[in-house]
Protein backbone atom coordinates (compact mmCIF):
# COMPACT_ATOMS: atom_id res chain seq x y z
CA UNK A 1 0.00 0.00 0.00
CA UNK A 2 0.99 3.60 -1.01
CA UNK A 3 1.93 5.42 2.23
CA UNK A 4 0.24 9.20 3.22
CA UNK A 5 2.95 11.85 2.82
CA UNK A 6 2.86 11.62 6.76
CA UNK A 7 3.67 8.29 6.98
CA UNK A 8 6.15 8.39 3.97
CA UNK A 9 8.06 11.67 5.75
CA UNK A 10 8.21 9.57 9.03
CA UNK A 11 9.71 6.87 7.77
CA UNK A 12 12.25 8.99 5.75
CA UNK A 13 13.08 10.43 9.61
CA UNK A 14 13.43 6.81 11.10
CA UNK A 15 15.70 6.05 8.55
CA UNK A 16 17.90 9.55 9.17
CA UNK A 17 17.94 8.97 12.91
CA UNK A 18 19.68 5.47 12.01
CA UNK A 19 22.87 7.81 11.61
CA UNK A 20 23.17 9.39 14.90
CA UNK A 21 25.82 8.61 17.19
CA UNK A 22 24.01 9.51 21.00
CA UNK A 23 24.22 6.23 23.06
CA UNK A 24 21.07 7.33 25.21
CA UNK A 25 18.59 7.83 22.31
CA UNK A 26 18.67 8.41 18.42
CA UNK A 27 16.54 11.00 16.89
CA UNK A 28 15.88 12.00 13.02
CA UNK A 29 14.50 14.80 11.72
CA UNK A 30 13.02 16.04 8.32
CA UNK A 31 11.61 19.60 7.18
CA UNK A 32 9.47 19.34 4.56
CA UNK A 33 7.61 22.15 2.94
CA UNK A 34 5.69 21.67 -0.32
CA UNK A 35 6.00 18.12 0.06
CA UNK A 36 9.69 18.41 -0.99
CA UNK A 37 12.43 17.46 1.83
CA UNK A 38 14.50 20.87 2.61
CA UNK A 39 16.65 19.37 5.41
CA UNK A 40 17.63 16.24 7.50
CA UNK A 41 19.12 16.07 11.02
CA UNK A 42 20.47 13.43 13.72
CA UNK A 43 21.41 13.95 17.08
CA UNK A 44 25.18 13.55 17.23
CA UNK A 45 28.37 15.46 18.44
CA UNK A 46 29.22 18.46 16.31
CA UNK A 47 31.73 18.55 12.84
CA UNK A 48 35.20 17.56 14.05
CA UNK A 49 34.30 16.77 17.49
CA UNK A 50 34.29 12.89 19.10
CA UNK A 51 30.90 11.10 19.35
CA UNK A 52 29.51 9.71 22.39
CA UNK A 53 29.83 6.05 21.01
CA UNK A 54 33.47 7.08 21.04
CA UNK A 55 34.14 9.02 24.20
CA UNK A 56 31.11 8.02 26.22
CA UNK A 57 28.13 9.79 27.39
CA UNK A 58 28.78 12.90 29.72
CA UNK A 59 24.61 12.76 30.56
CA UNK A 60 25.49 9.21 31.45
CA UNK A 61 28.29 10.25 33.71
CA UNK A 62 26.98 12.48 35.49
CA UNK A 63 23.25 10.99 35.99
CA UNK A 64 21.49 13.36 34.58
CA UNK A 65 17.75 12.34 33.79
CA UNK A 66 15.91 12.36 30.18
CA UNK A 67 14.62 16.05 29.96
CA UNK A 68 17.06 17.75 32.06
CA UNK A 69 20.18 19.91 31.76
CA UNK A 70 20.13 20.31 28.09
CA UNK A 71 23.56 22.21 28.09
CA UNK A 72 25.43 18.63 29.30
CA UNK A 73 25.04 17.32 26.17
CA UNK A 74 27.95 16.99 23.35
CA UNK A 75 25.15 16.39 20.56
CA UNK A 76 23.28 18.78 19.10
CA UNK A 77 19.76 17.65 18.70
CA UNK A 78 18.10 16.43 15.39
CA UNK A 79 15.70 19.62 14.68
CA UNK A 80 18.83 21.72 15.69
CA UNK A 81 20.79 20.05 12.88
CA UNK A 82 18.15 20.30 10.38
CA UNK A 83 17.50 23.95 10.95
CA UNK A 84 21.40 23.97 10.82
CA UNK A 85 21.48 22.31 7.51
CA UNK A 86 18.49 24.69 5.56
CA UNK A 87 20.26 27.87 6.64
CA UNK A 88 23.50 26.97 5.62
CA UNK A 89 22.10 26.46 2.04
CA UNK A 90 19.98 29.88 2.94
CA UNK A 91 16.82 27.59 2.81
CA UNK A 92 13.68 29.15 4.03
CA UNK A 93 11.75 27.14 6.27
CA UNK A 94 8.70 29.58 6.99
CA UNK A 95 5.12 27.67 6.57
CA UNK A 96 7.60 24.26 6.92
CA UNK A 97 6.56 20.65 8.64
CA UNK A 98 9.05 19.20 10.60
CA UNK A 99 8.92 15.26 11.37
CA UNK A 100 10.70 14.21 13.98
CA UNK A 101 11.13 11.22 15.78
CA UNK A 102 10.17 12.67 19.27
CA UNK A 103 8.69 15.12 20.52
CA UNK A 104 10.90 18.05 20.62
CA UNK A 105 12.55 19.77 23.76
CA UNK A 106 12.26 23.32 25.16
CA UNK A 107 15.69 24.46 23.26
CA UNK A 108 14.39 22.85 19.76
CA UNK A 109 10.92 23.97 20.12
CA UNK A 110 12.18 27.55 20.38
CA UNK A 111 14.01 27.37 17.30
CA UNK A 112 11.92 25.90 15.53
CA UNK A 113 8.77 28.51 16.65
CA UNK A 114 11.45 31.17 15.50
CA UNK A 115 12.67 29.45 12.45
CA UNK A 116 8.92 29.41 10.99
CA UNK A 117 8.32 25.91 11.04
CA UNK A 118 3.71 25.58 11.16
CA UNK A 119 3.53 21.81 11.94
CA UNK A 120 5.40 19.72 13.65
CA UNK A 121 4.62 15.63 13.67
CA UNK A 122 6.35 14.14 16.05
CA UNK A 123 6.67 9.76 17.26
CA UNK A 124 7.87 9.59 20.58
CA UNK A 125 7.33 10.84 23.87
CA UNK A 126 9.81 13.20 25.83
CA UNK A 127 9.46 15.14 28.86
CA UNK A 128 8.87 19.03 28.54
CA UNK A 129 5.16 20.62 29.21
CA UNK A 130 7.01 23.86 28.43
CA UNK A 131 8.51 23.11 25.45
CA UNK A 132 4.49 21.94 24.21
CA UNK A 133 3.15 24.93 25.77
CA UNK A 134 5.31 27.35 24.12
CA UNK A 135 4.46 25.87 20.55
CA UNK A 136 0.57 25.81 21.92
CA UNK A 137 1.64 29.70 22.37
CA UNK A 138 2.98 30.44 19.22
CA UNK A 139 0.86 28.24 17.18
CA UNK A 140 2.19 25.84 15.83
CA UNK A 141 0.04 22.72 14.92
CA UNK A 142 1.74 19.61 17.23
CA UNK A 143 0.91 16.26 15.78
CA UNK A 144 1.25 12.77 17.41
CA UNK A 145 2.45 10.84 14.59
CA UNK A 146 -0.39 7.79 14.11
CA UNK A 147 0.47 5.29 11.40
CA UNK A 148 -2.46 3.64 9.88
CA UNK A 149 -3.80 0.44 10.36
CA UNK A 150 -2.76 -2.27 8.35
CA UNK A 151 -4.81 -5.63 7.64
CA UNK A 152 -3.35 -7.28 11.02
CA UNK A 153 -3.70 -3.90 12.74
CA UNK A 154 -7.67 -3.17 13.08
CA UNK A 155 -8.94 0.73 13.47
CA UNK A 156 -8.97 1.64 17.10
CA UNK A 157 -12.65 2.99 17.86
CA UNK A 158 -13.31 6.37 16.36
CA UNK A 159 -11.18 5.82 13.16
Amino acid sequence: MRPSWDEYFMQIADLVKTRSTCIRRQVGAVIVRDRRIVATGYNGAPSRCAHCEDVGCLREQLGIPSGQRHELCRAIHAEQNAIIQASSTGTSMDGATIYVTCQPCVLCAKMLINAGIQRIVFNGEYPDELAMSLLQEAGIRVERFRSAPTAAEPPVDGE
